[in-house]
């Protein structure tokens, strides 16, 4: 018989130690996020200075840049330890890092996810290449992310020839989950929302552990009332259940049964706009030349999605299968805060599941972001500018995709360009320059692409190019730029200049 509570957000923060190692799930702008639970355990410790250091894990992003989400953690005190896949959503915790005030490492958001599935399994931790030769490798930085955080979370092993990382497990004493319905046994059913996440695996760690799971739902309802295969997480496993009647998908948005895949909209041509931008116009439609009919696709957070929109404007949509870490397929892709989610979606699996299948070499192209890439063809999205931004899903999904389209703005910090008459022209050039000597952090390395046979293009709106046995080759620049003055010139490198030709004219449209 489960011995589930139903307790407040209050009571449940209550039951929360010091020392203890938290992990919570969520995603982006409040997707299955424990919005309630997490702000009751910052009002206790705002009242009372507890719980206090914490160690907190989670594997993608989750917040609103302000106060929300992981947010509601970052005080100086509650806070001891983080570890974590991305950042960008939580700027309270990038400034404690920066200020170091807590230890930080950022590990690959699936390694995170699959690491908690090994502890919950009682394995000795997550064996896999994932993260080979990039700032997560112990020949580089180990994932630790300030000079603080000294321990030593990932080794290096060599198993039958073949070198492998190697994640430690450690004890999760927390799981803060969410679902859409609780019945009266605790069994939680995540079936109208956006996304499930890894609410499963986070909440086998921390019941294997001896810890507790505490689940946020929208409603109880009685028992037999959810559908079997509805219930993600199973009542034995949960320790306690906290009502929000007021709990939304995403944070300022209610439920949508369209992204929860429980109904179909009309959608029309028109549903999916282009990007405003015109570089990011630029960028997402000379990417979009790469599509192939037939193909497995992923998307990455940033300037790959305005790749959604010229797949609406081509109606290109049915002809393809795309697919984003958070586990959703095809249907209409949402992007910015709710990227991650789609409507009308084929499929919404777990995200662990669908780490699996990206770790496996499931992908036959990935669209991925490009913070700054270096004369070796290594790209860093995790560390810019003095500031910890974590990869997310992006290491197990550049690392093992077949063919990797990065997609940038050629510089960054006030540059402007202009399109007329067949031309573009640079009006301002960037301040910051991402095409550097070497990447301060490698969140991809171009080595480990060229080993393993990869194909990859970097894509902005002034030049693409390609990755050599030699580094970066230039093959197309925009038309009526000058190759010296306005590429070359604003590189740290020189590329290989011997094959350049003309980006299409139908990008520019």
């Amino acid at each position: 018989m489960s011995a589930t509570r139903f307790l407040s957000a209050d009571e449940a923060a209550s039951l929360v130690n010091d020392g203890a190692t938290v992990a919570v799930s969520g995603n982006g702008a409040g997707m299955i996020s424990a919005e309630a639970i997490l702000a009751a355990l910052e009002r206790r410790f705002l009242a009372t200075g507890h719980p206090r250091d914490l160690t907190l894990v989670h594997s993608l992003g989750l917040g609103d840049r302000e106060s929300r989400g992981t947010n509601r953690l970052a005080h100086e005190g509650m806070l001891r330890r983080v570890i974590a896949g991305h950042f960008t959503w939580s700027p309270r915790i990038q400034q404690l890092v920066r200020d170091e005030k807590i230890e930080a490492y950022c590990l690959p958001g699936g390694v995170i996810q699959h690491l908690l599935r090994e502890i919950g399994a009682g394995r000795p931790g997550l064996f896999t290449h994932s993260g080979l030769g990039t700032f997560v490798d112990p020949r580089h930085d180990g994932g630790r992310c300030n000079a603080r955080s000294r321990d030593t979370l990932v080794e290096l092993l060599t198993i039958d020839g073949r070198e492998v990382l190697h994640y430690k497990p450690f004890r999760v004493d927390v799981a803060i989950v969410r679902g859409t319905f609780a019945d009266a046994r605790g069994n939680v059913s995540p079936e109208g929302e956006a996304i499930d996440m890894d609410v499963h695996s986070m909440a086998l760690a921390a019941h294997n552990s001896g810890g507790i799971v505490l689940a946020q739902v929208r409603q109880v309802v009685e028992p037999g009332a959810l559908h079997a295969r509805h219930v993600r997480i199973p009542g034995i496993m949960v320790d306690a259940v906290v009502v929000d009647a007021g709990q939304e998908q995403f944070y300022g948005l209610g439920y949508d049964d369209t992204v929860s895949g429980a109904r179909r909209a009309l959608l029309r041509q028109g549903d999916v706009a282009l990007p405003d931008r015109l570089e990011r116009r630029i960028v997402a439609r000379r990417a979009a030349m790469e599509l192939r009919e037939g193909a497995s696709l992923n998307f990455g957070f940033g300037m790959p999605g305005g790749i959604f929109g010229v797949i609406a404007e081509q109606g290109l949509g049915p002809t393809l299968w795309m697919s984003v870490e958070q586990g959703t397929h095809n249907g209409a892709m949402l992007d910015d805060r709710l990227f991650g989610a789609a409507r009308n979606a084929d499929a919404i699996v777990p995200s662990v599941e669908q780490f699996d299948y990206y770790s496996g070499g499931g992908i036959d192209i990935a669209f991925l972001g490009m913070g700054e890439a270096d004369a070796a063809g290594n790209v860093n999205v995790s560390h810019l500018g003095g500031t910890l931004i974590g990869p997310g899903g992006f290491i197990e999904i550049a690392q093992n995709a077949k063919k990797v389209v990065f997609c940038g703005a050629f510089d960054a910090q006030g540059s402007r360009i202009a399109f007329a008459d067949g031309r573009l022209s640079i009006v301002a050039p960037g301040k910051v320059r991402k095409f550097v000597e070497r990447v301060d952090r490698i969140t991809f390395s171009g080595e480990y692409a060229r080993r393993n046979g990869q194909e990859v293009l970097y894509v902005t709106e002034r030049a693409v190019f390609r990755l050599t046995a030699a580094g970066l080759a230039l093959i197309e620049i925009a038309p009526g730029l000058d190759l010296d003055r306005d590429v070359l010139a604003h590189m740290d490198f020189r590329p290989d200049t011997s094959d350049v030709g003309r980006m299409p004219q139908d990008v520019f449209r």
